[in-house]
């Protein structure tokens, strides 16, 4: 087995957590015995992953079950790992979870204390269960390997006394008529992102994580079909968070199911062709998905112009937006996915007038009377940017 293929089964990116922080995953189960596997070539690739996070807010979660003495990396190997990786990766982590923890966690913490700082250590929390991960991360969207969900349900089995309640999950309601959040685009009225239009230039805008419970307050209320105010928590990086989850709750991929396999393939494309390949893509998708699409990729085209001040070009939005626009039918993408992803993504945010110029899109599909604003980038002189009246919320309509 390949170093890379190692890696990548041990490595995976499964979406975003509760603040909207990139989740990355580490499960040790999935590592090979020790004289199989290279740990200074692992620690390079675990390097090269964060490297491409790590100057935003990010978390990790660490599976620690599978870690035995045959694939154990030495204490000599650990010391030296945790000063490679130093304040830049530290700086902006802001979870560690450590899932399953045993004695040798314990000792370890023991050996490594003098050296973890203070404001580190409260990073880190311990998880004796699965479902514990429920509270901080979208756990359906975690790509957790078969071995350590038995592994979970033995322990549980041990457990003296548990409620018969944990190990279910309950039927899921039906959505409320208002629903926003988890429901399919036909359903969906308004798009949070004039608020954002004040903060175009926010440094890091996109890529800092918001309160969880004010995440929650605001999702609920969208359901609920209450108006959203978002000058009263004045933070710009509240709309744009809920703008990610709501593209990741979404029960389909906004890019679709159908279209993975082709948009993996986009980095054996020729360069030249690549542009044509995802005109390709994209005009093939559903009426709703391509207008909200269209919509969200000239907004992000907006965004990228004012990379100057907010660090966000068209490559850094594709590495926050790729994973919250496809993911595959099954499971979490892998690391071998991510670079196609992001490549797709990038390049509608580049060159989104030859990709939406020639597919037509309703006149209106607000449900509200809009207050036009116009606005005529350099990519097409026929779009109109309007915000409702009734509601202070971003859509998109051609003339």
């Amino acid at each position: 087995m390949s170093y890379i293929k190692v890696f990548i089964n041990c490595v995976c990116l499964p979406g975003d957590d509760n603040s909207g922080r990139r989740v990355i995953t580490f499960s040790c189960c999935r590592m090979p015995p020790s004289h199989q596997l290279n740990h200074s070539r692992l620690l390079e690739y675990l390097r090269y992953t964060l490297d491409q996070y790590v100057e935003n807010d990010y978390t990790l979660v660490y599976f620690h079950y599978g870690l035995n003495s045959r694939n154990k990396p030495s204490l000599n190997w650990l010391q030296s790992a945790y000063k490679e990786f130093d304040r830049k990766y530290k700086k902006n982590l802001k979870a560690l979870y450590v899932v399953h923890p045993t004695n040798f966690i314990k000792i370890l913490w023991n050996i490594f204390k003098p050296l973890i700082s203070h404001k580190f250590g409260k990073k880190i929390t311990y998880l004796n269960y699965l479902s514990d991960l429920r509270e901080h991360l979208k756990y359906d969207q975690l790509n957790i390997p078969e071995d350590i969900i038995r592994h979970d349900e033995n322990l549980r089995d041990k457990q003296k006394g548990r409620p018969p309640s944990s190990a279910k999950v309950p039927p899921p309601r039906p959505p409320l008529p208002t629903q926003q959040f988890g429901v399919s685009l036909q359903y969906v009225h308004t798009q949070p992102l004039h608020f954002i239009f004040s903060g175009l230039r926010v440094e890091g805008l996109f890529r800092r994580s918001a309160s969880v419970q004010t995440i929650k307050e605001v999702q609920k209320l969208y359901n609920q079909g209450k108006p959203v105010n978002f000058d009263d928590y004045g933070d710009i990086h509240i709309p744009a968070v809920i703008l990610k989850t709501f593209l990741r709750e979404l029960p389909q991929p906004l890019l679709t199911f159908e279209s993975y396999d082709q948009i993996l393939g986009i980095t054996s494309v020729e360069s030249s062709l690549r542009v044509t390949s995802c005109k390709q893509v994209i005009q093939g998708l559903p009426e709703h998905n391509y207008i909200v699409l269209k919509y969200l990729i000239c907004f992000l085209h907006m965004v990228s112009q004012e990379s100057i001040y907010n660090k966000m070009t068209g490559s850094n939005l594709a590495c926050v937006f790729g994973l919250n626009l496809i993911w595959p039918p099954k499971g979490a993408s892998s690391l071998s996915a991510l670079n196609p992803l992001n490549l797709f993504t990038e390049l509608l945010i580049d060159f989104c007038s030859k990709i939406f110029s020639s597919r037509t899109v309703p006149a209106k599909i607000s449900t509200y009377k809009p207050m036009r604003i116009y606005y005529t980038p350099d990519f097409t002189e026929t779009s109109i940017f309007h915000i409702t009246e009734q509601n202070p919320f971003l859509s998109f309509a051609s003339p």
